[in-house]
């Protein structure tokens, strides 16, 4: 199994928490995507994933993107290994709208092919960008703080799944943009239980071979 990743890619840092729980082993092939413009723009990378986007997980000669239909590809793949979905069909509507939430409402507005856009296309100053980068993670959280349950240790109940390996990546990011989380007890409590395990310690982007200042 190979891994396309990058250090600091939030949906590559998922995918690898994600193989890590379920302690599946794989090959990381690191793609930068600021070194030389953008290996990820590369024509043999393009080849691999028509977007030019990581992550990218190969299996079995199969090339699967995008990183929420990777994790349940491995969920649906290798279902004797440790769940990311509940039983449940009604629980797992509400794992899958807690990820959502951060994988489709916060993330894509803060990456970086959107970061780069807004500085160097609509030339907005530094200060605009992170007021940007700010809103969309405090919005989100607002909503992801009020869903969850003060009593469960992490983000549904008491086994880390699918929603927490897209929340601490976010919080990842927030942290590395200085936004005060002070406001969200349970999302800081679950990132410290998360965090705890070595599944997520391992995933963590410093602990990667490709992290760079």
């Amino acid at each position: 199994m190979k891994l396309y990743t990058y250090w600091r890619s939030s949906s590559a840092y998922r995918v690898r928490i994600a193989l890590n729980l379920k302690g599946l082993e794989y090959q990381a092939e690191p793609v930068h995507l600021v070194k030389g413009g953008g290996q990820q723009r590369s024509p043999g990378y393009k080849a691999i994933n028509p977007q030019g986007l990581v992550p990218s997980l190969e299996d079995k000669n199969r090339v699967i993107t995008q990183s929420l239909a990777i994790m349940e590809y491995l969920d649906e793949a290798y279902p004797n290994t440790h769940r990311l979905l509940p039983q449940h069909a009604h629980e797992r509507a509400k794992v899958r709208s807690l990820a959502l939430l951060i994988a489709t409402d916060i993330q894509p507005l803060d990456n970086l092919r959107v970061l780069q856009y807004l500085k160097n296309d609509l030339q907005i100053t530094d200060q605009k960008k992170s007021q940007w980068y700010a809103h969309w993670i405090i919005q989100g959280f607002d909503a992801y703080e009020a869903q969850l349950n003060n009593a469960d240790r992490f983000s549904f109940g008491d086994s880390p799944g699918l929603a927490d390996t897209c929340l601490i990546p976010q919080i990842y990011n927030a942290q590395r943009f200085n936004i005060d989380l002070s406001a969200y007890p349970n999302i800081l409590k679950v990132n410290k239980n998360c965090l705890e395990l070595e599944a997520f310690d391992k995933a963590r982007p410093e602990n990667q071979p490709d992290a760079v200042d």
